[in-house]
């Protein structure tokens, strides 16, 4: 169930692409939510100006109250912080509560949309595709979509706002600290450029790794039967553990790597931190100065880390989200190979004679199934197809139901060409029993209705007593409403 693990050629996302698939994302998503998104950032931009009040408030908090003792000023003072926290307070939580329902809602659109893509794909499709790795690649990727849009709005509308502003404050509180404090920053900007470039290179394949790691664990979940049966548990054990064994160490290195701006930041703004105590250390006690500027711009200071903190991450976060956005987009942009033709018609079956005529077939470009295969199979008649195994007679009843297009020949039913036919028409008008049945989820009505939607249940008595299998239906604990479970069990 696993094949050999093979290390790929690292993955690069290139400048142009990261903007084209920001650009897609905003194009496809931003007016729907717009409403949503100015409330969000009206919120956004009133903790940005509360968190810069907060700070610039300091300086008459320390030079009033506690310099110049101002006692008629505590109580506007104090109401005023009260003030600020509060609605700082409402804006975190509405602005919470927004980002989540527009989280929300996008990954089920999104959830949809691949659903509806994956419907539409041909047989063909999942042929070369491991279904287990497809889903677990989608339910990996999905959210990565809402996490570039929560990104880019809370990095821009909050952090950035909020930057500024403490910027602002500590300008006009003091210019001569503010130089020393942002002196260091280039180092900053530097540091995370180079830890994005190597970024890169590890997300798509430690996503990939890690699909490979779930979906075989499922596929051996569906087929445990099959391993139990023949043994297979410590050949199995031994192939996936390598392959957790590879994901592991691709996970730690993407971890090493998107860690490094930790302490980057970290020893930065402890440079910046020192230096400004140090300088305005000095000048309280050498020159005398009025404590409260100090305090206001430390406050500041501080007050500006976590968004700096936050902007500086946001480079290396969004490299990650875009990585696995543009995996979705990969499953969402694949083109169906085996659309209506534009001309199609519905098929209407009269008598239900089936003719091959010269037809070819190849899987996948190169494994040869059928070799200018021709004969008829007359209405009214059972016709048996018959053969070893591989011979190719799955392959007829498929090219029957257009499953698969003929490379070359016809199929034809009634003496119409069915590739000239829309696929729903001919499809509704086969009964088809497939060698490996699959059950849904749902109770055993709920399977034998995927047949006919709006299928009574007399109806659906009926049909299972025509298969032959109203008694042991009726026999089950709850009749025709007895639950179902995976695979049918």
């Amino acid at each position: 169930m696993t094949g050999k693990i093979t290390k790929k050629k690292k993955a690069r996302v290139e400048p142009s692409l990261v903007v084209d698939v920001l650009k897609r994302i905003f194009g496809e998503n931003g007016r729907a939510y717009l409403p949503y998104y100015i409330a969000a950032i009206v919120s956004l931009l009133v903790i940005a100006v509360t968190t810069a009040a907060a700070a610039w408030i300091m300086r008459d908090v320390i030079d009033e109250i506690f310099v110049r003792q101002r006692g008629d000023l505590i109580t506007v003072i104090t109401g005023t912080v009260l003030l600020i926290f509060g609605i700082r307070a409402l804006a975190m939580y509405f602005q919470a509560v927004l980002l989540a329902r527009i989280s929300n809602d996008l990954v089920a659109r999104y959830q949809r949309r691949v659903f509806e893509k994956l419907l539409s794909l041909g047989v063909s499709f999942y042929d070369e595709t491991r279904s287990a790795q497809l889903a677990a690649r989608v339910s990996t990727n999905i959210q990565s979509i809402s996490d570039v849009l929560s990104l880019t709005l809370t990095s821009f509308a909050r952090d950035l706002v909020s930057l500024i502003g403490l910027v602002v404050v500590m300008f006009v509180q003091d210019p001569v600290l503010a130089g020393i404090a942002f002196i260091v920053s280039p180092l900053l900007i530097i540091a995370v450029a180079t830890i994005s470039r190597r970024l890169r290179s590890i997300v798509r394949e430690t996503v990939e790794l890690n699909a490979r790691v779930i979906g075989t664990m499922q596929e051996t979940v569906q087929g445990i039967s099959v391993v139990k049966a023949f043994t297979m548990e410590e050949q199995l054990s031994a192939k996936l553990g390598e392959t957790i064994e590879l994901n592991r160490q691709r996970s730690d290195k993407l971890a090493q790597v998107t860690n490094r701006v930790t302490p980057f930041s970290e020893l930065i703004a402890g440079m910046a931190i020192a230096g400004v105590i140090a300088y305005g250390g000095y000048r309280a006690i050498y020159a005398s100065q009025p404590p409260g500027a100090m305090f206001a711009f430390i406050t500041a200071l501080l007050l500006a880390y976590d968004p700096a903190k936050r902007l500086a991450r946001l480079r290396v976060n969004l490299e990650k989200a875009l990585v696995n956005a543009q995996m979705i987009y990969e499953i969402l942009d694949m083109p169906d190979k085996q659309r209506d033709r534009p001309d199609a018609v519905p098929l209407d079956v009269q008598a239900g004679e089936i003719t091959f005529d010269d037809v070819h077939f190849t899987y996948g470009g190169h494994t040869k199934a059928l070799h200018g295969l021709s004969f008829t199979a007359p209405a009214n008649k059972t016709t048996a197809i018959v053969g070893p195994s591989g011979a190719g007679k799955t392959t007829v009843i498929g090219l029957i139901q257009r499953l698969h297009d003929t490379d070359s020949g016809q199929v034809l039913i009634d003496g119409h060409d069915i590739a000239g036919a829309t696929k729903h028409s001919l499809r509704s008008q086969i009964a088809f029993v497939s060698q490996q049945p699959y059950l849904f989820e749902g109770t055993v009505a709920d399977n034998i209705r995927y047949g006919r939607p709006e299928a009574t249940d007399i109806e659906i008595e009926e049909a299972a007593r025509l298969a032959y299998a109203h008694d042991f239906i009726a026999a089950l604990p709850d009749g025709y409403d007895t639950p179902l479970g995976e695979n049918g069990m």
